[in-house]
C-alpha cells in the first residue's frame, strides 16, 4: 500500500478589528485562518480627572503678594486605552459553527490602533521613522514640541515582537513609549510606532495581568494622540486589531 503523506494545515493569525474610546475587557474567539469581529466587548470606563477648583486670594490694598501656582492640567491632545483580553484559537466553519477551540491561559501577543479605516497593509510593517511621525504631527495638528508624538515617542528600546511574519528584534524600533505605573515609567507596558507605508499604527506589547496606572491589573496600556488644534472639541475614531501568539 502507497504510504498516505501526512498533510499539513498552514494557518495565518488573525487581526481583530476593534473601534474602541474607553478602557475594554473583550473575549476573541477566532479562527487562524481568517479575520473576524469580536465575540464581546464590555466597556468598564471612560472618564477623566475633574477640574481643580479656583484658589481665593485676599489681600489688602497697598501689599503686594508673592506666591507660586502649581497646575497639573488634564492634556486634550493625547487619550488613552487600557484593559484586559480573554483569547482563544478556534477551528470553525463560515456560520459560526466550531468543531474545537483553545482557550489561553495566558495571553500573549499585541494590541494595534491606528487611525486609519481600511486595514493596514500589514506586509509593509516596519518601525516607524522621525519622517514618518513628523508627518503624523502635522496631521494630528501636534505642533508643541514639548508633547508632540516625536516628543512623546522619543524612547528605543523594547523587547522582541512581531506582526503577522514581520519579526523586530529587540530595540530594533527607535520611537516608543513605555506608560506610567505608580506615576513613573515602566518596561512592563510598552509601546511602539509603526508604519505601514502609508500610516502610523501603534503597537502595545500584551502583558498579564501587569499592575497598571491605577493599581489595577491590565494586560495592556497605550496612548494614542488626539486632534492638538486650539479648541477641537471632537473625537479622533481609532482602528483597534490584535494579534495572539
Amino acid at each position: 500500500m502507497k504510504k498516505e503523506e501526512d498533510k499539513k494545515i498552514h494557518v495565518k493569525k488573525g487581526f481583530l478589528l476593534l473601534v474602541v474610546a474607553s478602557l475594554f475587557l473583550f473575549s476573541i474567539s477566532f479562527a487562524l485562518s481568517a479575520p473576524t469581529g469580536i465575540d464581546g466587548l464590555d466597556s468598564n470606563f471612560n472618564k477623566t480627572k475633574s477640574a481643580a477648583s479656583a484658589q481665593m486670594v485676599n489681600i489688602s490694598g497697598g501689599y503686594i503678594a508673592s506666591f507660586n501656582l502649581t497646575a497639573d492640567v488634564q492634556n486634550p491632545r493625547w487619550k488613552a486605552f487600557v484593559g484586559q483580553v480573554i483569547g482563544s484559537f478556534s477551528l470553525s466553519d463560515g456560520e459560526g459553527s466550531t468543531i474545537y477551540d483553545w482557550t489561553l491561559a495566558t495571553v500573549t501577543g499585541r494590541v494595534y490602533a491606528t487611525r486609519k479605516v481600511a486595514a493596514p497593509n500589514w506586509g509593509s510593517i516596519a518601525c516607524a521613522t522621525t519622517a514618518n511621525l513628523e508627518t503624523e504631527n502635522a496631521n494630528m495638528n501636534h505642533d508643541k514640541i514639548f508633547d508632540n508624538i516625536t516628543a512623546t515617542f522619543d524612547d528605543a528600546t523594547h523587547g522582541i515582537f512581531y506582526v503577522g511574519a514581520e519579526d523586530f528584534l529587540a530595540n530594533e524600533c527607535t520611537h516608543t513609549v513605555n506608560t506610567y505605573v505608580g506615576g513613573a515609567s515602566t518596561a512592563a507596558f510598552e509601546e511602539v510606532a509603526l508604519y505601514d507605508g502609508a500610516d502610523i499604527v501603534y503597537a502595545a506589547i500584551l502583558e498579564e495581568n501587569e499592575v497598571g496606572f491605577d493599581g489595577e491589573a491590565y494586560d495592556f496600556q497605550m496612548l494614542v494622540p488626539e486632534d492638538g488644534s486650539p479648541g477641537f472639541a471632537g473625537a479622533t475614531p481609532y482602528y483597534l486589531y490584535i494579534e495572539l501568539d
